[in-house]
């Protein structure tokens, strides 16, 4: 079972062994949502289906969904509904990746294992890293899966909520770390959210510096190495991530796994939630 990262070569052995596997394509272009559809069809991994971030792993419902911001979560019974349509059970190991050095398959990964799936590895390197390595491709839409069950369980991951970060802010038990660009971080810029700066005491990790320049993740000591220079002594269990709407925090999630320091919260409303919450402070430098 693969449950953190899955190699070219890895993803091609299971795919011969004809071991049950689902292959998910996550390419996505923020400033360009409707480019994901041409993305996907333009070219993908052979047998791979398209998951969309705005269609399939947000939800704009608000009955349907968990969390406020850009990118609401859907409950996890729609999230399962969605799987089965595509044919994909339990029993399968999955595979997710994306056209963008990593930034939106993470998304994914995160939330099969909320609904208590393990076996959910990001390709890394993404469709640049299988095209280097000569695996299959195909174009046009994807074929239709026959549909199957796939059950909720346990979740195998952390989701904290904005009442959660807020009555927690300042105290020893909680570390906040923001996932977005430096300067959107202390509020220089903001191209996205009606207002600029961060949540008050929480640390910037950009999540782009947890990549090597081809899109791979760094090696696990470097990133060790690094991790343990933000947290500065605080512990890993004290740790919620989140970003601007919960997406490109789950790249800073896994760099601390493949650290070693263990799953870590997500706080998926992030910053487009909080920003838009009355009464909760805001910080800029």
């Amino acid at each position: 079972m693969y449950s953190l990262l899955i190699t070219p070569a890895q993803l091609t052995e299971l795919q011969q062994q004809a071991k049950p596997c689902a292959v998910l394509d996550c390419s996505f272009d923020l400033m360009n949502p409707a480019s994901a559809d041409a993305l996907f069809e333009s070219a993908h991994i052979a047998g791979a289906r398209l998951a969309h971030l705005d269609k399939h792993l947000s939800t704009h419902i608000a009955a349907q969904a968990v969390n406020g911001g850009r990118h609401p979560l859907p409950q996890r019974a729609l999230v399962a509904q969605w799987l089965g349509q595509l044919g994909i059970h339990n029993g399968m190991q999955i595979v997710v990746y994306d056209r963008n050095k990593g930034h939106y398959c993470g998304r994914l990964w995160w939330m099969l294992k909320w609904l208590g799936h393990d076996a959910v590895a990001v390709l890394d390197g993404g469709l640049q890293a299988w095209q280097d390595a000569d695996g299959a491709l195909a174009s046009g839409p994807a074929a239709p899966g026959t549909p199957a069950s796939f059950e909720l369980k346990v979740p195998l991951r952390e989701l904290v909520l904005t009442a959660q970060v807020a009555e927690e802010l300042g105290k020893p038990g909680q570390c906040v770390i923001d996932a977005r660009a430096g300067a959107r971080y202390r509020g220089e810029i903001e191209p996205l959210d009606p207002v600029a700066g961060h949540i008050p005491g929480a640390l910037n990790r950009p999540f782009t510096e947890n990549f090597t320049q081809d899109g791979r993740f760094k090696p696990a000591a470097l990133l060790k190495t690094e991790w343990e220079q933000v947290l500065a002594g605080r512990p890993a269990s004290a740790v919620v991530h989140h970003c601007g709407s919960g997406v490109t925090a789950v790249p800073n999630l896994i760099a601390m796994e493949l650290a070693g320091f263990g799953p870590t919260a997500l706080y998926a409303g992030s910053w487009s939630e909080w920003c838009n919450t009355p009464g909760l402070p805001c910080a800029q430098g």
